[in-house]
């Protein structure tokens, strides 16, 4: 396959063909509106001194994550941020071992610079949780880095610091960097984790304010990296345009500052959502899955048929998303999203198991 033949099947179908009447098919909290934030037009400029990142953007981010901002790089989202990480963390032909399952644009990203690709099971059956032990049979001296999401996608089960620290060690032996995405990190309402780079100088992270706030417009996502690293991503940067776009910087900045209302939110809208989700899988003897405890989706598997012919009824017939779990190399799962109104994802839930009724009956 050439470059110029790589694509991400995954962000095709979402774009052109994920929209349903009910869709449980996205997995960011509905957008926030721009009349809650504290903003006026004076506070907005066209252009600004944001050569290589806005530096109140910067400090922003920066103090977010308890981090210096000299290791703080500022992207158009999460998927840019992981597309800088990796351009300049690996060469073509250099190997990386990614998660499985995963965001399936990692893997689109990771084969369009070339890389060798090597898969680390999150079993089912262990709860989807990463397990040191398969990323230390897996890896090898010839090794550059090890990514995976934390809230993990489509899972949105948590790895804690110990695990995330052993993985760190792993790849540390070889020279590896460990990249966590850590986009739905922030849907932990409880005792939220810091971020992961603060385990290792091997580990760089990347993440927004899209999925866990409702940002998602503003484009405002980032990468923390050791300053070295830093420098190089800039240069990556220079690749992509010459400057971001600065009313985004600005709003971004606002939105920061004000991060406790968004987030107040985005939590009182996803907590009722998930008491539906999880009554809803609670009763549904054909699903597996484990009730939700974090994050804004959840992965059933459909314990028997097909679940591509499911995901194809449920969205013609019943007019309900979901995402197939071809997509995360799951095809017996789907993902179900429930960071929309509350309206919409009871809705969706109810004529989710009326399709899955309709399914049995046929199969009966």
């Amino acid at each position: 396959m050439t470059r110029l033949q790589r694509y991400s099947k995954y962000m095709q179908w979402a774009k052109l063909h994920s929209k349903a009447r009910l869709n449980l098919a996205t997995s960011g909290v509905g957008a926030f509106p721009l009349r809650e934030l504290p903003v006026s037009i004076d506070q907005l400029e066209i252009n600004g001194d944001n050569s290589y990142g806005f530096a109140p953007l910067q400090h922003a981010i920066a103090t977010k994550n308890s981090v210096d901002p000299a290791c703080v790089v500022e992207a158009a989202g999460t998927s840019m941020a992981n597309h800088l990480a990796l351009a300049v963390l690996i060469d073509p032909g250099d190997e990386v071992l990614i998660e499985s399952p995963t965001y399936e644009l990692v893997v689109s990203t990771a084969r369009y610079l070339q890389a060798k690709i090597i898969r680390f099971p999150r079993r089912e059956e262990s709860g989807f949780a990463v397990d040191p032990e398969e990323i230390r049979k897996s890896i090898t001296p010839k090794t550059k880095l090890v990514f995976l999401t934390n809230l993990h996608n489509p899972s949105s089960v948590l790895t804690g610091d110990d695990t995330l620290r052993e993985v760190g060690d792993i790849a540390a032996s070889v020279g590896a960097h460990v990249v966590v995405d850590e986009v739905y990190l922030d849907a932990v309402y409880e005792n939220t984790p810091r971020s992961s780079f603060h385990l290792g100088k091997n580990f760089v992270v990347t993440s927004s304010l899209t999925k866990a706030y409702g940002l998602s417009g503003i484009r405002c996502g980032w990468i923390l990296a050791q300053p070295e690293l830093v420098q190089r991503m800039w240069q990556v940067f220079d690749f992509t345009y010459g400057s971001p776009v600065h009313p985004a910087e600005l709003l971004s900045v606002i939105a920061l500052d004000n991060l406790g209302r968004v987030r107040d939110r985005a939590r009182a809208l996803l907590e009722p959502n998930r008491v539906l989700v999880n009554e809803f899988l609670k009763g549904r003897s054909d699903l597996d899955c484990e009730p939700s405890r974090f994050g804004t989706t959840v992965f059933p598997r459909l314990k028997t048929g097909s679940a591509a012919d499911f995901v194809t009824l449920l969205r013609d017939r019943f007019e309900t998303s979901v995402v197939p779990g071809e997509f995360f190399e799951q095809p017996q799962h789907f993902r179900i999203g429930f960071c929309g109104k509350t309206e919409t994802v009871r809705g969706g839930l109810e004529r989710l198991g009326a399709a899955l009724d309709a399914v049995d009956r046929q199969s009966s």
